[in-house]
């Protein structure tokens, strides 16, 4: 059974982890949420859930305005040739959030580790980062350091890369869910 938001929040509390969490509208896109980050401070993220050609399944966790060249992106994370989007079922399944929930904080579902933890250099500049916690109704905030403490604490050793952004003639990008 998933762990509901209070469960997640009382897993970062049992490892010493201070988190601030603000009740908000649920939102869906970067773009919808644009307005509700901005009440909020810190660095905040897109996440994109996406699978390679041989099945395996990566969270990739960026700034919320990075530009992805989803055609690029899998030369940096060690996929297996170019990602697709995984479906809301495996997203139902794997990691136990609703799309338009999706946030690094979900790995802590997945119990048999098979997803991978992927996170842009360019957010964890950033002191402090935020992300729902398993809901879009909800925004927590941690630090980077943090973050990458609850990685591990879940099983997950977090890869942290720079991600590709598409050249200017591509104008390949996403506008993913946050």
């Amino acid at each position: 059974m998933p762990l509901s938001p209070q469960d997640l929040l009382a897993f970062l509390d049992r490892l010493g982890i201070p988190a601030e969490t603000y009740d908000h509208e649920p939102v869906f896109t970067v773009a919808e949420s644009r307005p509700v980050k901005a009440r909020i401070p810190g660095a905040h993220s897109k996440n994109l859930f996406v699978k390679d050609k041989k099945g395996r399944f990566f969270l990739i966790t960026a700034q919320d305005e990075t530009a992805i060249d989803l055609k690029k992106v899998h030369e940096v994370i060690g996929a297996s040739g170019r990602l697709s989007f995984g479906s809301a079922d495996q997203l139902r399944t794997l990691l136990g959030i609703e799309p338009g929930s999706v946030t690094p904080f979900a790995v802590v579902n997945d119990t048999e580790g098979r997803v991978t933890l992927i996170l842009d250099a360019n957010l964890m500049e950033n002191e402090r980062v935020n992300f729902h916690p398993l809901i879009n109704s909800m925004t927590t905030g941690i630090s980077r350091e943090d973050l990458v403490r609850f990685a591990k604490a879940t099983g997950h050793e977090p890869r942290i890369v720079r991600l590709p952004a598409p050249a200017a003639q591509e104008p390949e990008t996403t506008e993913a869910a946050v």
